[in-house]
């Protein structure tokens, strides 16, 4: 053994490792710059296509919620996509409220179907529909409509749940979560988000800058009121601003006020009140309310399964903004308030009857 050689082998074994130890730490620093230089894939960002907001385009989900003051605030209302306020017996009014792109934990109070909704939510597609009841002459009409029948005469107390701290008939609350889970379990084939007739993007040239928009009903009213801070409709029920129960007040970013005609229908409440339909097939007049401005504009459905398509005098689309939608059917002129430099309140101009 040439013992003069082991020190340079020991030497050679030492500058090898530290040699590949650089070669290592090199490699690592290249594969670091190449991930650094990289551009990363960017995230695709749902948007669902019945409001326009972020969110999944999940099956749709339409539920009654009463709107008499007892029942405010309402529960899980500031989480929906699009609102209807109907016209009910009395000349009070009632929501329909459609949840796709998120579905609330609860979602109340829970009241009675009407007429109108059979015409009104077949448009997006076979819904689930959750409902506190309805007269008997219309729970088999309800059952031949294109709706999955999930009223609370159907469905386990654990899903139409009451609420302590409410007063009947405002007290029962829906388990949303609870019941889409059971659909799911059960296989049962729900409608997905879809177009309901209209589209997002850019407002139209023109309109009229106001500050705010009123409603009217017989026995109700609502208010919305333009925040440029939080770009939406600030909405007041009764003169009271209007919050949801999360203590969030409601507003959509665009108000559709959709005149229909209102006329007395076969069915009766249980006390004989005669139940008003909302024409909502048909064409007519209405506005459009975006971006502080309101855009007069006509609407038309051929039928029941077709979706609503806004168009201005000129016969373009109307497009909404992004984000929760309200749509008042009402046969009653809106009274549109103009900014000071403008003259005081104006009322629009009379509406003809839409006609089918």
């Amino acid at each position: 053994m040439n013992l003069k050689m082991m020190p340079f082998r020991k030497y050679s074994a030492r500058s090898l490792i530290f040699i590949t130890a650089i070669l290592v730490l090199a490699g690592c620093a290249s594969v670091t710059e190449r991930l650094a230089t990289t551009p990363a894939k960017e995230k695709v960002v749902e948007h669902n296509l019945i409001s326009g907001r972020e969110g999944s385009n999940g099956p749709v989900l339409a539920v009654k919620i009463d709107d008499t003051a007892q029942a405010h605030p309402q529960i899980g209302i500031d989480q929906a996509d699009v609102v209807y306020i109907e016209q009910v017996e009395g000349g009070l009014t009632r929501l329909a409220a459609v949840f796709s792109s998120i579905i609330p934990i609860r979602i109340g109070p829970v009241r009675s179907a009407r007429i109108s909704d059979i015409n009104l939510l077949a448009q997006y597609g076979h819904v689930a529909f959750a409902y506190s009841g309805a007269q008997q002459k219309l729970l088999p009409v309800i059952a031949a409509a294109n709706l999955e029948n999930l009223g609370a005469q159907r469905e386990s107390p654990l899903i139409y749940t009451r609420d302590p701290a409410r007063i009947a008939p405002v007290d029962m609350v829906l388990r949303a979560d609870l019941l889409m889970a059971k659909l799911i379990e059960q296989n049962v084939s729900i409608t997905p988000a879809r177009s309901p007739g209209w589209y997002f993007g850019s407002a139209p040239i023109g309109g009229k800058s106001i500050i705010s928009a009123t409603m009217k009903w017989p026995a109700s009213f609502y208010s919305a009121t333009w925040s440029a801070g939080q770009s939406r409709w600030l909405m007041s029920h009764a003169g009271n601003p209007d919050f949801a129960e999360s203590g969030k007040q409601l507003g959509p970013t665009t108000l559709v006020i959709q005149m229909v005609s209102i006329t007395p229908s076969e069915y009766h409440d249980k006390f004989g009140g005669v139940t008003p339909f909302s024409a909502t097939v048909g064409q007519g007049i209405g506005y459009i309310l975006r971006d502080g401005k309101v855009f007069k504009a006509q609407w038309q459905r051929l039928d029941a399964a077709s979706g609503t398509r806004w168009t201005l005098a000129d016969g373009t689309s109307v497009a909404f903004a992004p984000g929760q939608i309200w749509v008042a059917l009402t046969d009653s002129a809106p009274e549109f308030t103009l900014p000071i430099a403008s003259a005081g309140p104006t009322i629009a101009s009379a509406t003809p009857t839409p006609t089918k």
